[in-house]
């Protein structure tokens, strides 16, 4: 046996397929609604399915008859003659904040343009959790799965690959992993935005990140502003990294920690929007002027970025993009097609956070 067939944890999730349904005795059927409106079981079908092959006056009174005895058409039955539920999973690290609001919204309409229904789960930034979710959903008749990053066990892809369901990595894009994905690369973009903050003369450079453990896109992040550094001929071992929890309020403590010190720095890289934020906020707390005193720099270019007290620089990510490439590339693996992974640009947003260091201008 496998791992998988071994793993009490997963085992669990198989006697749910097993489990006897409840009886449907008090439940309408179709036959019940042909014998309420006086018309055949294949005129209720039609006026279901195909509408306008009907006459007016037979659509009301079937349409009558369905609203009287609450008859709902048994999608159940539906997916199993078609091997399809059209439900589609999404599972994403967490639902408090506006990370990841942008791309499953226009996921979910593309989804819906295709008659697809999403359901959302969070993980809270556990894989052990995320692992259960994924059993859970595909147990349940998801036809296939939006993640969030390449960061997960192996046995998680092979059960997936076992079960022939469909899956799209997004947040990230490295044509050197064998996964499909739809997004873009977060080390690279870092780099980018960590170029331009060196060639403003900063050379004590600090980030706020995410934890990198079990975070591939927090952990590339941070790697692109050490490879920056290390370019401009700086030791990257002298990035000072706080790692937190994604919040304003962890984003204030984290700038004041990094503020504490003998060697202030001059410019603090954030793994994201929101710990900007509170950078933000603990600097006017500090009465620090930004830029002239710090430079602050976020990641994700959020609505929240432009309504800052001070407009944040940041990396523009196409979210809204993202959301719909994934959900044309899973319908297109679900319909039979072999659709390959999709990398999108991102792009800086130069707003008043980002200034020469001081003494330089």
């Amino acid at each position: 046996m496998n791992e998988l067939e071994t793993d009490p944890r997963w085992q669990r999730f198989d006697m749910m397929e097993d489990r006897p349904k409840p009886p449907a005795s008090q439940v309408p059927t179709l036959a019940d609604v042909a014998v309420a409106a006086g018309v055949s079981t294949a005129t209720v079908s039609r006026c279901l399915n195909s509408p306008d092959r009907v006459t007016k006056k037979t659509l009301q009174i079937v349409m009558e008859a369905v609203d009287r005895l609450g008859y709902s058409p048994n999608y159940s039955a539906r997916a199993l003659a078609a091997g399809r539920t059209n439900t589609i999973g999404a599972i994403i690290p967490t639902m408090e904040n506006a990370i990841f609001a942008r791309g499953i919204q226009a996921f979910q309409e593309e989804l819906q343009q295709n008659g697809c229904t999403l359901l959302v789960a969070s993980s809270s930034y556990r894989p052990d959790l995320e692992e259960e979710q994924i059993r859970t959903l595909t147990v349940r008749g998801a036809d296939a799965l939006l993640l969030i990053g390449y960061q997960r066990d192996e046995r998680v892809y092979d059960f997936l690959k076992k079960r022939k369901i469909p899956a799209v990595m997004t947040w990230v894009a490295d044509p050197e992993k064998n996964l499909l994905s739809v997004g873009f690369d977060n080390k690279q973009a870092m780099r980018a935005l960590a170029d331009l903050v060196l060639e403003r003369g900063h050379r004590s450079i600090a980030c706020i990140s995410a934890e990198t453990v079990a975070n591939d896109r927090a952990r590339d992040r941070v790697l692109g502003i050490r490879q920056a550094m290390e370019a401009a001929g700086l030791d990257p071992a002298d990035l000072k990294v706080e790692e937190t929890n994604y919040s304003i309020e962890n984003g204030d403590i984290a700038f004041r920690k990094l503020m504490s010190g003998p060697r202030r720095p001059t410019a603090v890289m954030c793994g994201n929007d929101v710990l900007a934020v509170g950078a933000l906020r603990a600097a006017a707390a500090m009465n620090l002027r930004i830029p002239e005193d710090v430079s602050i720099t976020g990641f994700d270019d959020i609505e929240l970025a432009g309504v800052a007290p001070v407009p944040l620089t940041t990396v523009h990510v196409p979210h809204r993009r993202m959301g719909q490439c994934a959900a044309q590339t899973l319908m297109s693996a679900l319909e039979g097609g072999n659709p390959e992974s999709i990398e999108l640009p991102t792009n800086i947003c130069l707003r008043e956070t980002l200034g020469a260091a001081p003494g330089t201008a």
